[in-house]
């Protein structure tokens, strides 16, 4: 029988925001995320605070890049193979 898979509260992410988070667990910078998709730092930097204010408005907080890896897998926004 095994024991039923977690369940999660989705934050809502939009395309774009899974794109930017995405690139960003793919590379050591934000400046590195800029550039591969062709955007300012600033935009960015919104893009991450929204995620992270998503995912704490559904008790999910990730303040951390960390956090935001655990959330991504969790959601299956990324699998372990792709970091």
């Amino acid at each position: 029988m095994g024991i039923p898979a977690p369940t999660y509260a989705k934050p809502g992410l939009t395309e774009r925001e899974i794109t930017v988070l995405e690139v960003w667990l793919d590379c050591d910078s934000k400046t590195d995320v800029a550039a591969r998709l062709h955007i300012a730092l600033g935009t960015v930097n919104t893009h991450l605070t929204r995620i992270r204010g998503k995912y704490t408005r559904v008790g999910r907080p990730a303040p951390t890049k960390a956090a935001l890896v655990a959330r991504a897998l969790q959601d299956g926004i990324v699998t372990l193979d792709d970091l």
